[in-house]
This record gives C-alpha cells, sequence and structure tokens, in this order.
C-alpha cells in the first residue's frame, strides 16, 4: 500500500511545483527544461540497468514525437492550474483516462462495461459542470480561457496515455526502457533549443526546481508500477485518481488559500464520481 501512496505523493507534488513556479513568475521552458533533464538521466541509470533492452528506428522516432507532446502538454498543464485553479486542474488531467478508454474501444475492440458507460456520462456532466465553475465571477472571455485549457489538459494528457498504451501493443517490452529514454531526453533538447533561440534568462532557483521536479515525474510511474505488481488495478487506480485530486485541493487551499465555489466542488465531485467508475471498469 505504501507504493500507492508515494504514487499520489509524487503526482501531487508536480502539480504543487507547477503552482509554486507560477507564484514564484519563474520561467515555466526553464523549469520544464530541469524537469526532462532529471526525467532523462533516472531514465538512462534505468536503461543501464537493465541489460536486456534494445531498440529500433521506429521506437527511437516514435519517442521523439512523443516527447514534443509531453512538452506541450506540461505547458497546458501549467496555464490549466495557473488560469482554473489546482483542483479543477488535477481533475480534469485526471478524467482524461476516459480517452485511452474510448481510443481502445476504437482500435482494439475492447469492449466497455457499464461502469464505463457512467463513467461516460459522468464526465459528460463533470465538464458542463467545469463550464458553470469558470464563467461565473469572472470578466468577459475570462472563463472561456479557463475552460479551454481545462479542456486541452484533458485532451493532451489523454493522447499522451493512448500513446504510451499504442507503445505496448505495438513494440517489444524489451524496447521500453529506450523508448522512455528516447521521451524525455528528446523533450529536454526541445525546450533547451527553444531556450537558446529565444535567449531565455536562466534563474537559479527555478533551474534548480526543475531539477527536483524531475524526481517525482519519473517516480510516479515507478511507483504505480509497483503497487500494480502488488495490488489489484480495481484497488489501485480509484484510490490513486480520487487521491491525487483531494491532496492536490487540500494543498492548494493550505498554502495558497484556493477556494472553490459552489459549481467547482460539485464539478470536483462529480469527476471523481467519474473516475471511480472508469477505474473500477477496468
Amino acid at each position: 500500500m505504501h507504493h500507492l501512496v508515494l504514487t499520489i505523493v509524487c503526482s501531487t507534488s508536480i502539480a504543487l511545483i507547477l503552482k509554486h513556479n507560477e507564484t514564484q513568475k519563474g520561467e515555466l521552458i526553464v523549469l520544464l527544461t530541469g524537469n526532462y533533464l532529471t526525467a532523462a538521466v533516472i531514465a538512462l541509470v534505468l536503461l543501464l540497468i537493465n541489460d536486456q533492452s534494445n531498440f529500433s528506428l521506429q521506437t527511437l522516432l516514435y519517442g521523439a514525437a512523443l516527447g514534443s507532446l509531453f512538452v506541450i502538454t506540461f505547458f497546458i498543464l501549467a496555464y490549466a492550474i495557473k488560469f482554473a485553479g489546482t483542483g479543477l486542474a488535477i481533475t480534469s488531467s485526471r478524467l482524461s483516462v476516459i480517452i485511452p478508454i474510448i481510443f481502445s474501444i476504437i482500435f482494439f475492440d475492447e469492449t466497455p462495461n457499464n461502469l464505463y458507460v457512467f463513467g461516460f456520462v459522468f464526465t459528460i456532466i463533470t465538464f458542463i459542470i467545469f463550464y458553470l465553475s469558470v464563467k461565473r465571477g469572472h470578466k468577459d472571455g475570462e472563463g472561456s480561457i479557463k475552460y479551454f485549457y481545462l479542456i486541452a489538459v484533458f485532451i493532451g494528457i489523454g493522447l499522451n496515455d493512448f500513446a504510451l498504451k499504442f507503445f505496448k501493443v505495438w513494440r517489444h517490452e524489451n524496447e521500453e526502457p529506450y523508448f522512455i529514454l528516447f521521451i524525455f531526453l528528446s523533450a529536454f533538447l526541445y525546450t533547451s533549443i527553444y531556450i537558446i533561440i529565444k535567449r531565455i534568462k536562466i534563474k537559479r532557483n527555478t533551474a534548480l526546481l526543475g531539477l527536483t521536479l524531475g524526481v517525482p515525474n519519473v517516480l510516479t510511474t515507478v511507483f504505480l508500477l509497483s503497487a500494480l505488481a502488488l495490488l489489484p488495478a480495481i484497488i489501485v487506480f480509484p484510490i490513486m485518481n480520487v487521491g491525487i485530486i483531494l491532496l492536490t485541493t487540500v494543498m492548494a487551499f493550505i498554502i495558497w488559500k484556493e477556494k472553490l465555489n459552489r459549481w467547482g466542488v460539485l464539478a470536483l465531485t462529480s469527476g471523481m464520481i467519474a473516475i471511480l467508475f472508469l477505474s473500477l471498469g477496468r
């Protein structure tokens, strides 16, 4: 069970670090570059430990392409946290589990059960409530921006998850260590090139925070795999997703006094119900 708790803590840490960077006016691209450098180094170490691994050109290219999507999605998540608040942004990111489910039904002929159907319904309800939450009490157009980022983070993370699932089906598991390395290394190169071209000043505190961010970013996956090896998925996924939402929302309130309006609370509740159905349906 402690692996599951560590998964929740690490995943929550990612959102909190992004929020902290935003409050400190840190350069986001510098933060992400440090994050991907740490992640690439850890991935390289894991690769060296696994002497059975190998790779193909397809894995290299696919990993490099997915690395760009990872960068874009991280940007979107950071802006979703900035504009819509930590709680709603993380709820939207966890709801993204519905996308790989839908694509799996379409492309891999997986059959949805009743729990999935209930999950789909509550996901739709959640996004309707999201809209009601973010449009109230804001200037014209401001609510639309928040809603845009909530939808974008939902789609982006969902596509990332499906891309990972597709790789598991498409390539041999021995290529996975290289695949992970290519993702993070390419993401590091993309963000580094952007910094160089734009001549962005690298502040020490932001860079160090980014290097720190890379640790929970990688460990989230490691601890999740460990938890799944010890506990049934039907226990892991519901507890993990709901735990991340609750812990992130509570910590954001304690640290930054982030509050949800009535519709925000309803969206949070509806989102957790949707995630429970989708997770239990696995």
